[in-house]
Formats: structure tokens, C-alpha cells, sequence
């Protein structure tokens, strides 16, 4: 899936999330909105930041600046508005549906490891929907770890759920410091998505195969099938 961010989006999102509760005690919204972008969103970007920020509490100490106390109801609220928000953002490749079929008609195991810093039960929520859930076998989040990859615990915590090998699993990601580099340094082999962008990082990994469309990682996987 792809994540099209937008700066516009942000901030709709974010004031969705606050019209969500419902609350007329609230400082203007610009204000809240100012005050995040300014203190918490640098935490975001930070290069080669490993551990997962905590993006609840960000939202209650934001508010909290404000003098503004939620419950955990409201913060649920506030987080599942603005998730919401973000669906135009989340693009589904167009051959996923087919190409997790194929994969699983052909007896492999199949998970999902993904960076994301919302709530696991949002991030689940969404493979439910988008009809991901029912065809993988696993999935794991940063939100869930409090790593992000290229660590490997998030990597290892997907590989001990599937009962797989490290040296018996194919990693597909885009990104090549994330994806690429994270499993290799696991011991997985690695394929570089291209479909989605030809990404660059002086500090990535070398894939062991590119895709350039979902496809081309189906016939990756009949070869390395072929050869074991």
C-alpha cells in the first residue's frame, strides 16, 4: 500500500480529530494545531529515529498545553476521526488482492511489517477493510513493538508469529534503508518494490531482486520455489 502524504490532508485530518470531541471548552483550532506542528510533528522526521513515538500521548500532551484533559473515550474518538480523515491518502497497489492470492495458493505464509505510528487497532482495522487481512497470515505494526524497522525486533517479531526462518523468507519492501537493509541485516532475502517509487538512500541496503510491478514478486517466488 502506498501512503500519499500531504501537508493539506495533515492539517484536515488533524481538526477532524478535534471537531471529534466534541468539546466546546477547546482553544481554537488553529492554535491546537500551530502548537503541534511546531513541538511535535519534528519528532516525526527525525533521520534515523528507531524508536516508535508514542503518538496517543502526543495528542493528550498537546491538549494538555491547552489545559484540556480527555478520557481515553475521547482520545479514541479523536484519533479514529483523524484516521479516517487520512483514507484518500492510503492506496492499495491494484494487482495486491492477486497477488497475495497467488502467493498463498502456493502454500507460503505471509505477513505484513509495517512503520506507522497509529494505534494497532486502527492499522488492523484497515487491512480488514481493504480485504488484506483475510489473505495474509500476520501482521505487525511499529505502534505494537515500539521499534520502527530497520530495527530487528520488528522484523524477528513477524518471523516468530509466521514460525519462519529468516533464511527462508522474502522480504518485499520500497524503502532501502527501512526495508532493504532491515531484513538483509535479519538474514532475510530482500526484493526492492519499484512500483511505487525508485527510492535512494546512501545508507540502504542492496536488494537481492528489484520488482517493478507486483507481478515480477510472484516470479521471483516461483524461482527461489523452483530452486529450494
Amino acid at each position: 500500500m502506498d501512503f500519499r502524504y500531504d501537508e493539506d490532508l495533515m492539517d484536515a485530518a488533524f481538526r477532524a480529530g478535534l471537531a471529534a470531541l466534541e468539546r466546546d471548552d477547546l482553544a481554537p483550532a488553529d492554535e491546537i494545531r500551530a502548537h503541534f506542528r511546531e513541538n511535535f510533528e519534528p519528532l516525526f522526521w527525525v533521520p534515523g529515529t528507531i524508536e516508535e513515538i508514542e503518538y496517543p500521548g502526543l495528542i493528550r500532551q498537546a491538549l494538555r498545553h491547552f489545559a484540556i484533559e480527555i478520557s481515553d473515550e475521547e482520545l479514541a474518538r479523536f484519533l479514529e476521526a483523524e484516521h479516517a480523515a487520512w483514507e484518500p491518502a492510503r492506496v492499495l497497489g491494484s494487482t495486491t488482492h492477486a497477488l497475495l492470492e497467488a502467493l498463498r495458493s502456493r502454500g507460503l505464509r505471509l505477513g505484513l511489517v509495517s512503520n506507522a505510528f497509529d494505534p494497532a487497532w486502527l492499522l488492523h482495522r484497515d487491512l480488514e477493510q481493504m480485504g488484506i487481512a483475510g489473505r495474509i497470515d500476520h501482521a505487525v505494526f511499529s505502534s505494537e513493538v515500539g521499534t520502527r524497522k530497520p530495527h530487528s525486533e520488528i522484523f524477528e517479531r513477524a518471523l516468530a508469529a509466521l514460525d519462519v526462518a529468516p533464511d527462508e523468507a522474502l522480504f518485499v519492501g520500497d524503502r532501502l534503508y527501512e526495508d532493504v537493509r532491515g531484513a538483509a541485516e535479519v538474514g532475510m532475502t530482500t526484493v526492492q518494490a519499484m512500483w511505487f517509487r525508485a527510492d535512494e538512500h546512501a545508507e540502504g541496503g542492496e536488494p537481492d531482486y528489484q520488482a517493478f510491478t507486483q507481478m515480477d514478486v510472484l516470479n521471483i517466488a516461483d524461482r527461489l520455489l523452483a530452486a529450494a
